[in-house]
């Protein structure tokens, strides 16, 4: 297959995909809107607050009026400015394209949907949004922001790793933030990751996302288990003795991910990929919202 031939392959494949992801995330967005949602007031420069000025303020932020009166230096907020940013990475790593044989997603399916229809039910709030990806650029907002990041979600970045870790990202002050991942990756990656958020001030969510099989892990007698990416490779006589070991590995690797967010004042959560969209979509914009008021 040529080059040419290759890159119109995946912009037709794109172009499917788009309307399907964005159709799903619509309906899981409608089915809570009318229980959860409320618009946000303001334009954006009308006076809300004065809050103490935080590491990580500019010097043109201060009000330098109000900090004259005392002792303290003041910021001065605007409704916009407290209408703060979410920032979104769905792991799209090798690992997360794994869909066991009666599921009919991949994880990374439902890791896009959810952030999608997470995106969605932030645009009808009057609040903005931005993906954690090198080419997604500035934050997001409205429904054009809801088109570019379905956009997004249905092309793929680049050459997945077999496993994937938070990117860089330069959080806006006090953010908040949704990682839906396997989280099968390095933890000092993630734990790195967490740090910068928590020297910003945000808080947020850790959804670990997995399939059945990944948790029951139902396999007898010899099998080959080889990464979605084909770099590891193992081979089991009676796959059927491993699974005591591996389902406490498991659990061990759960603790590791709550002690990770606990220490950043995030949430743990976890979704199975058998198991519907709603409920998990209510769960993460509640949780959402109560951070956005300091909960």
């Amino acid at each position: 297959m040529t080059p040419a031939t290759r890159l119109s392959a995946e912009a037709r494949a794109a172009s499917a995909a788009l309307p399907s992801l964005l159709a799903e995330a619509e309906r899981a967005a409608a089915s809570i809107w009318g229980v959860h949602g409320r618009r946000s007031a303001g334009s954006g420069e009308t006076f809300w607050q004065y809050r103490h000025a935080q590491p990580g303020d500019s010097l043109g932020s201060i009000d330098w009026r109000r900090s004259g009166r005392s002792d303290e230096l003041y910021v001065r907020e605007t409704e916009w400015e407290t209408a703060q940013s979410v920032f979104l990475w769905p792991d799209e790593s090798a690992s997360m394209q794994f869909s066991s044989k009666n599921v009919g997603t991949t994880k990374g399916r439902r890791a896009a949907l959810l952030a999608l229809a997470t995106a969605i039910l932030l645009e009808r709030g009057d609040e903005r949004f931005a993906l954690m990806r090198a080419d997604a650029g500035r934050v997001m907002q409205g429904r054009t922001g809801v088109n570019r990041l379905a956009n997004h979600l249905s092309v793929p970045f680049g050459d997945p790793a077999e496993t994937g870790a938070p990117p860089d990202a330069s959080f806006t002050m006090g953010a908040r933030a949704l990682f839906l991942s396997d989280f099968f990756g390095d933890l000092d990656a993630l734990s790195r990751a967490l740090s910068g958020a928590v020297a910003r001030r945000v808080r947020g969510i850790l959804l670990q996302v997995v399939d059945p099989v990944e948790e029951a892990f139902p396999y007898r007698g010899r099998v080959l288990f080889e990464s979605i990416a084909g770099s590891m490779r193992y081979e089991a006589d009676r796959a059927d003795s491993l699974r005591d070991a591996y389902q406490a590995k498991l659990a061990e690797r759960r603790e590791a991910l709550r002690e990770i967010a606990r220490r950043a004042g995030w949430q743990f959560a976890i979704h199975r990929t058998d198991q519907p969209v709603t409920p998990a979509l209510m769960s993460l914009y509640q949780t959402l919202e109560a951070r956005r008021a300091g909960g």
